[in-house]
């Protein structure tokens, strides 16, 4: 696997090594070894997938401490633009976002460690998203921040008016307002 970074440091796209030929092709999605020694240890215990159309919007969601999570997601058909928010009061890039389109064809995964939000927008007429966790779903340690707050300068690549969003995130805080956020002086491992 090669690993790209980002302007935000810990936040990184993963191309894996694709072996192509007449039957099709193969590649290894994940290798904890290897990614214990190019991105950071982690060990992910949850395993998630969804279904969704175009314009569907999904975050931007985060878990708070003690259950705070990494992810690794990518896209297992269509695509969708990720994208990760820096949410670390103190931090030198707070407020800032990475995105990346993830596409069945480019095969990428994007890295979102802990202390960041994350969403994605389907750009295709359907997707199947999958990610990796390394804590469980823990719905009272749930936070999230406004999609369309304008401070985060996000281009979704999707017309707002097209925009669709569950009931619950359509009613979230701009990051300015936000009651809670992660301290960057924190050891959220």
């Amino acid at each position: 696997m090669e690993i790209i970074k980002t302007a935000i440091e810990g936040v990184v796209i993963i191309e894996p090594r694709l072996f192509k030929d007449d039957r099709g092709y193969f590649f290894e999605s994940f290798s904890q070894r290897e990614f214990a020694e190019k991105v950071r240890k982690v060990d992910f215990v949850q395993d998630n997938e969804s279904k969704s159309s175009y314009g569907v919007l999904r975050g931007l969601h985060f878990q708070k401490p003690p259950y705070a999570q990494s992810k690794l997601v990518r896209v297992i058909k269509g695509s969708v633009l990720d994208v990760a928010v820096d949410i670390r009061k103190g931090s030198p890039t707070f407020g800032e976002h990475v995105s990346v389109e993830l596409t069945e064809e480019n095969h990428r995964q994007f890295f979102i460690p802990r202390g960041f939000a994350h969403g994605f927008v389907v750009l295709t007429e359907e997707v199947i998203f999958q990610y990796k966790c390394d804590n469980f779903y823990a719905p009272q340690c749930e936070g999230a921040l406004a999609w369309d707050d304008p401070a985060l300068k996000i281009d979704w690549k999707v017309p707002a008016d097209k925009i669709i969003l569950s009931g619950k995130d359509q009613h979230h805080e701009c990051l300015e307002e936000a009651s809670w956020l992660f301290d960057y002086n924190e050891n959220l491992y």
